[in-house]
């Protein structure tokens, strides 16, 4: 079992390259079968999760070509199934973009109940009405989602409560309904932007992705293209806040500053130096960080994806803070390995109390999902000594090359299979 050894004190200094949303270019993947024409798509995350999306794509009969590590071409007119039931599919929740894409083509899909970080339930009711409202029968027989019609027809649907996958899923089987689709209290992440971007490449006719009122009018078909993944806002806010919890000096490249404003507003706010320019952002961080209190909220608020990093690093600051997470219900659950390595944090329902201390020391620890498994990294960076991290496959799921690039920047990290390459490393590091 692969595991992260790091030993901590090292400040993170330089510049470091963020690559493909992951969020973005799993939309993006499923979409791209909508067509039976080739498209190619470009700064593709090479991720576990994106691997794993497009071996499903094949299991029913797409053809996929890499071209290089992050482009490949696809072609969805060789496709002769509509069932994805693979194991594999169970390891990530996107396995539900499908639904939509496949319903939107052809009418019919049938996937399994989405897996991939045990953060907490994603209730896809939302989905299910999206497609009832365009006149899709739904059902859920033997684990899988079975979704049919004999035509989708546009509607208005209203989503009761702020979903990305509900938001994206209507959205790809809405461009091939006929007539017109208006989608409220639609999500306004990034990565809903990119996807209506692209599908709007292939010739669907989409406004008001960004705003929480999206509209649709179908078209017949849609056409080839070429298009271009926007890059990693979760990835770029993980390094800007190991910058932070380390008191290093980072620059993140290639990135829209824009949509890193929440993260670099609560990393002023504590005492960070930020500067932006066109598709940059440096953090230095070289003062004693300061408390403050973060909300989780949809887009534009405090992304959920980046609370366990912000919670690991307020507990090194100066004070007490409050973290309250309101997107998922079961996202703390790293905070008894942080404990393990000296944080004073307490979790109360969805809040976390989290009273600062002057340092965090190397412990043997587990990554229990992907972002949680990232802050923890960013821990044992900051912390005196040795980490051990269990479990850094949660971590692959949405992060490439983590280690090398953390490298990159100075700090010691490496990725070890057993005890042997741990003592290798310490005496190498020490």
């Amino acid at each position: 079992m692969e595991q992260y050894a790091i030993k901590g004190g090292n400040p993170l200094v330089g510049e470091v390259e963020i690559g493909g949303a992951k969020n973005a270019a799993l939309a993006i993947l499923a979409a791209s079968i909508m067509t039976d024409e080739t498209v190619i798509i470009e700064n593709l995350p090479d991720v576990r999760d994106t691997n794993v999306l497009m071996q499903a794509m094949e299991s029913v009969g797409a053809t996929i070509q890499k071209i290089d590590r992050h482009s490949i071409k696809v072609n969805g007119s060789t496709i002769h199934d509509v069932v994805i039931e693979d194991d594999f599919i169970k390891k990530i929740r996107a396995s539900y973009y499908l639904l939509g894409a496949l319903l939107g083509k052809y009418k019919r899909a049938e996937v399994a109940l989405p897996g991939g970080c045990n953060i907490g339930s994603r209730p896809i009711d939302q989905h299910i009405k999206g497609f009832k409202a365009l006149g899709a029968e739904v059902k859920i027989s033997h684990g899988l989602i079975v979704a049919q019609a004999d035509k989708l027809v546009g509607n208005h649907i209203y989503l009761d409560v702020v979903s990305v996958g509900a938001t994206i899923n209507i959205m790809m089987a809405a461009t091939l309904a006929e007539g017109q689709t208006i989608i409220e209290n639609a999500a306004k992440e990034p990565h809903v932007v990119d996807l209506a971007n692209f599908l709007n490449s292939m010739g669907a006719r989409i406004k008001g992705a960004g705003t929480d009122v999206i509209r649709i009018k179908g078209v017949e078909k849609l056409h080839k293209t070429e298009y271009s993944v926007i890059p990693d806002q979760i990835e770029a806010g993980t390094f800007m806040i190991a910058a932070a919890a380390t008191k290093g000096d980072v620059t993140v490249k290639n990135v829209i500053p824009k949509h890193l404003e929440s993260i670099s507003a609560k990393l002023q706010e504590i005492g960070c130096e930020i500067e932006e320019s066109d598709d940059a952002v440096r953090v230095v961080s070289s003062k004693p960080l300061s408390y403050t209190q973060v909300k989780t909220l949809p887009y534009p608020g405090f992304p959920t994806d980046m609370q366990p990093q912000i919670t690991m690093t307020l507990g090194l600051s100066n004070g007490n803070s409050i973290v309250t997470e309101s997107i998922f219900e079961n996202r703390f659950k790293y905070v008894d390995e942080l404990a393990r390595m000296g944080a004073s944090i307490k979790v109360e329902g969805n809040s976390a109390i989290i009273t600062g201390v002057s340092k965090y020391t190397g412990a043997h620890i587990s990554a229990p999902d992907l972002r949680a498994g990232a802050a923890l990294v960013i821990a044992g960076l900051a912390a005196e000594g040795f980490t051990i991290v269990d479990d850094i496959f949660y971590i692959e799921r949405g992060y490439e090359d983590f280690d090398e690039k953390i490298r990159s920047l100075g700090g010691l990290i490496e990725k070890v299979s057993d005890e042997k390459e741990i003592q290798k490393f310490k005496l190498r590091v020490s």
